[in-house]
Formats: structure tokens, sequence, C-alpha cells
């Protein structure tokens, strides 16, 4: 294996475990409204279930950014110019969530609360659907010119195929994170965490589905009917586990038809990781878009180093936040009056 290709590999390895561990995130700020509706405690619980882990889920995202920064400078110079108001759009959402679940808790103030939680609520759904349809467009290709530029209008992002991986997306994401709360809280909010899980079922699955078979007829090589199949594995366990209320299997289940999918996307690119739909020849590769060689190498060797140590302390503070979380176990507010001067 090439340097090359063990960190196009990589990265594709860091956006699963983003995908993943943000994913389930990113579902539960999407049905916070709706499970918490009722009580500022039901939200608290929704929230509290991603507390501890929310912001380390974030730093796969940054290590993923940064590996492309480093490893394959034309592909993120083309990716972050070409797209470039729509990942500002990103990630004013994702500053957006982390200011409103920070602060949340600070002001003992009902609007305060209701204004951070319209914030967690786009903070979520924005990126949500962003990450779809930017894969999306990748795996499809972009006006990209002789100069390595993205070209044309916004009009040529927004395909129908993009537009539905937005949708595949928003959809699996928002059942991740239903399933989460299904396995991570208890009495009333479980319940319903349980009900609107079963409900998703059936939009996720088909959206998912479609864009997942979408993808491999339009742009999958023979291996990639691999992932796909995992991935509709993946979604019949879900649904299975889901309406015997056998949770952890369930939650195996959406994580398997993340990883899958992702599996399908990144494989679909390869070798390109930013197609022109201009001329092939303007095709940004996993050669033509690299770093040097040697500047490969010693990024191998420290992400040898560093990564087991975020993996285990990652681990470990999933097993220690492991408890289900209930109403009764909410204590009363203790944030700060809001001033009226």
């Amino acid at each position: 294996m090439t340097l090359e290709l063990f960190w196009f590999v990589l990265i594709g390895v860091l956006f699963t475990g983003y995908f993943v561990l943000e994913g389930f995130d990113f579902g539960v700020g999407m049905l916070m409204p709706i499970l918490g509706k009722g009580s500022d405690k039901r939200r608290r619980v929704v929230l509290n279930t991603i507390g501890p882990v929310w912001d380390g889920n974030e730093v796969w995202l940054i290590t993923a950014a940064g590996a492309m920064f480093a490893a394959f400078p034309e592909w993120y110079a083309s990716l972050f110019s070409g797209f470039y108001l729509a990942l500002l759009l990103l990630l004013v959402a994702l500053i957006l969530r982390i200011c409103a679940i920070e602060y949340r808790g600070k002001i003992n103030d009902p609007k305060w609360r209701a204004w951070c939680d319209a914030g967690i609520g786009i903070g979520s759904w924005i990126p949500a659907l962003a990450w779809g349809w930017l894969f999306a467009n990748m795996v499809r290709g972009v006006p990209l010119n002789e100069k390595k530029q993205v070209v044309g209008s916004v009009w040529d992002l927004l395909s129908p195929y993009a537009l539905l991986g937005g949708l595949a997306t928003g959809a699996l994401f928002a059942l991740h994170g239903a399933i989460f709360l299904v396995l991570k809280t208890g009495g009333e909010v479980r319940e319903d965490a349980q009900r609107t899980a079963r409900l998703l079922l059936i939009p996720a699955v088909l959206i998912v589905g479609g864009f997942g078979l979408w993808t491999q007829l339009a742009y999958g090589t023979g291996w990639t009917w691999i992932a796909l199949g995992a991935a509709v594995l993946g979604l019949v366990v879900a649904a299975g586990a889901t309406l015997v209320g056998r949770d952890g299997w369930a939650f195996v289940g959406t994580a398997l038809t993340v990883i899958a999918a992702t599996v399908l996307i990144v494989g679909s690119m390869y070798p390109n990781v930013l197609p022109s739909t201009i001329d092939p020849a303007f095709s940004l590769t996993i050669d033509n878009a690299s770093s040097s060689p040697y500047t490969l190498k010693v990024m191998s060797w420290a992400a040898a180093l560093a990564t087991p140590v975020v993996l285990i302390y990652q681990g470990w503070t999933y097993w220690v936040f492991r408890q289900r979380i209930r109403v009764e176990q909410i204590p009363a507010p203790i944030g700060l009056p809001l001033s009226k001067d």
C-alpha cells in the first residue's frame, strides 16, 4: 500500500468515526424539540445523553480536516474554495450548536433556554443535511477546471443526487440519534424515543436505501456492492431490533449502516478525491493532490503514536458515562438569573 492510498483510507476512517459518533449527536439535537416537549427536565435528559461526549466526538472532524490539509493540500484547497459558502454555513451552524450546548444551563431563564434549544436544533439539522450533500457532490464530481478551481454556479451543486444525499444523512442521523436515546434514557423519555425510532424506520430505509443504490449503480465498483449490502444489513438489524426492543443491537445496526455507507461513498470516489465534470483529466486524484512522500512519512509516524491514545481515552469516556438517564435524576436548574439591567 502506498502512502497516498494509506492516507486516503485513513481520512475515510476518520470521517467514518466522525459520522458514527457525531451522527447520533446530531440526531439527538434534531429530535430534542420532539422528545423534550413538555418540560425542561425532559429536554435536559435528552441533552445530557451526549453531554460528556459530544465535544470529544468532534475531534474526529478536526483530525480529518487536518489530515486532509496536510496529506492532500490540493484536495483541501479546491474543496474549501469551491464550497466556501456552504462550508462557512456548516461551520457557523456547528459554532452555534457548540455555544448553545455550553451556555444553555448558565442562565436560569425560560426564554434563554428556548433560544439555546433553537440553536441546538439548527446547529444539528444543518450539518446533518450538509454532510450528505457535500460527500454526494464529491462522488458525483464538480465543475473543476484545469487550474483545479471549482467554477460554475451553485445550481451545479444542487443536483437531485446531491440533494438525496443530504436527505439520506439527515434521515440516518435522526434514526441513529433516536436509537441512541432509547439506549441511554429511561422512563417516559425512553418510551417516546422508542416510538420515534419506529416511526423513522420506513422513511430512513427508503431514503438511505435509494441513495445507496443510486450511488452503487452510477459510481460504484465491483467490491462496493459489499459495502451496500452491509448498509442494507445494518438497516435490517436496526429495524428488527427496534421492533423487538433490543436497544444495543439496534444501535449496532445503525452504526453499521453509517460505516458501510461511508465506505460506499469513499470507495466510489477512489482513485479520485474530487472528480471533474468538465474533463476527467482535470480531476484531483490521490496521486496528483498529495503532499511529498517525506511529509506523508512523518505524518504516518505521528498518527501511529497519537491514535491509540485518543481511542483509549474516548473508549474510557463512554464506559464511565454508560448509565441511563431519567427525568427523576435531573436536579433543579442552578444557572444565574437573567439580568434586567
